[in-house]
């Protein structure tokens, strides 16, 4: 791993690999900063180092499983012996989870909480301790939408994501007094790999078959008009560039209209909304409440 200019913000990104890690990456790469991405397998980074060659940019690699205590602890050990600190941190590493709450097992829970959640707390504790010393730093959390907005049939990662926006709520207010600033990026349906690879559900009763179903009809007309990844890039290099930080960037295919509307509608017509049993009348009413269209 190369060492930073003196002049350069050294930015780690976690989940390097592909979609908005990916993007990020490169778009700070491409912007001056010195990137190291965090990949769980460097012999799986081909195509990133592809593109950033092609790029024209220069992106560090380091092994680290978010999942895992060893395994964050030697990756960010390494990134501090080689370019010294870490000015901004990206936790954007992560992975879904369908399930409707009777059909989730324990262990879902667990994992998904475990990467979501445990693996941007690991990492923030691993770069918080020389940005207290320092008097600076961002940490940037990637949440969801579905952080603000209970999305049907994929409560682990409801869950995971909620869970986080406590604790990035939390922590804001923890390093504010260390000058550390903290931002919680809420992206909606973004073009990312990680909708291909999020297609199970146990659906073991066959009692929720219109929740899954109504859980994929949102994904499929959110990925005919899904927000590319290098937008929430931008997004995230003005949060930690911008001299009016705030706290939460909703950003992405219906992530700023959900978000928004989802503090303001009547918890009776959230329980209303799912009670319609027509398919048809349940898109129409999704679409009144929240402005998104979510018909395919």
């Amino acid at each position: 791993m190369s060492t930073p200019n003196p002049d350069q913000p050294v930015t780690v990104v976690t989940g390097a690999n592909s979609g908005i890690g990916r993007a990020t990456a490169m778009h700070l790469a491409g912007a001056g900063h010195h990137v190291v991405g965090t990949v769980r397998s460097l012999d799986k980074a081909d195509k990133l180092l592809a593109k950033a060659e092609a790029a024209g940019v220069n992106v560090a690699l380091v092994e680290a499983d978010i999942a895992d205590d060893d395994s964050v602890r030697d990756g960010f050990a390494e990134i501090m012996s080689t370019a010294g600190r870490v000015d901004h941190l990206i936790n954007n590493a992560g992975v879904g989870g369908n399930a409707v709450t009777e059909e989730c097992p324990s262990e879902l829970y667990l994992h998904v909480m475990n990467v979501n959640l445990c693996g941007a707390t690991r990492c923030t504790q691993a770069v918080l301790p020389q940005m207290r010393e320092r008097g600076s730093g961002t940490i940037v959390n990637i949440t969801s939408v579905a952080g603000r907005l209970a999305a049907l049939a994929q409560s682990p990662y409801v869950a995971s994501k909620w869970a986080l926006e406590g604790v990035s709520e939390g922590l804001a207010q923890e390093v504010a007094p260390f000058g550390i600033r903290v931002a919680i990026i809420e992206p909606g349906v973004t073009k990312s790999s990680i909708f291909a690879k999020n297609i199970d559900t146990p659906n073991s009763t066959g009692a929720y078959d219109a929740h899954y179903r109504r859980m994929f009809q949102f994904y499929a007309a959110g990925m005919a008009s899904a927000t590319d990844a290098h937008e929430v890039a931008q997004v995230i290099e003005h949060a930690i560039t911008t001299d009016a930080p705030k706290l939460r960037y909703p950003v992405s295919w219906g992530g700023a209209e959900m978000a928004a509307m989802h503090d303001r509608i009547d918890d009776a017509d959230w329980i209303g909304l799912g009670m319609i049993e027509d398919d048809a009348e349940y898109i129409e009413r999704f679409r009144e409440l929240f402005g998104v269209d979510i018909s395919t």
